[in-house]
């Protein structure tokens, strides 16, 4: 492997373990930690991790895609093999995913924060984890593709 793409795998991993790691600190600590506090406690903190985190995951995001394009690229591009293209397209699926919470979900947190609207927060809220679940489970089943594709 050269230098490039070894660099690419650095920053490809690196996107991962900040995205996946984030979602499995939000959703088995700090969740549980928050239950009791009360809605008008609990909403403007979600709020402020969104926003902290999902830009955090906006940056892994570019990471990814990029370094993933060049060793898709250095593996063979469309005739790699079709654990690569699964990897792809679970990324690609979670990248939607992400996006539509940053861009949709989010901004409902948002809105419903400034008006101190606590039931629709909450709701938004609630997708969230449900999403976070489901982008869980395929970061997950993405990393199982690659780690059992190795051939040890």
């Amino acid at each position: 492997m050269n230098k490039a793409a070894e660099i690419a795998l650095f920053l490809h991993l690196l996107g991962v373990a900040i995205w996946i790691g984030g979602m499995v600190f939000a959703h088995f600590c700090l969740r549980p930690a928050l239950e009791d506090l009360s809605p008008q406690l609990r909403l403007p903190l979600w709020e402020s991790v969104f926003g902290r985190f999902f830009n955090w995951v906006g940056v892994s995001v570019l990471a990814i895609l990029l370094s993933g394009a060049l060793l898709m690229v250095y593996f063979g591009g469309s005739h790699a093999n079709w654990q690569l293209h699964t990897m792809m397209g679970l990324g690609i699926l979670m990248m939607l995913i992400f996006g539509h919470l940053r861009f949709a979900v989010f901004p409902r947190i948002r809105r419903a924060v400034q008006a101190q609207n606590w039931p629709n927060g909450a709701r938004a809220v609630g997708t969230v984890r449900r999403l976070v679940v489901i982008n869980l489970v395929l970061g997950v089943v993405t990393i199982g593709v690659a780690v059992l594709s190795r051939g040890f």
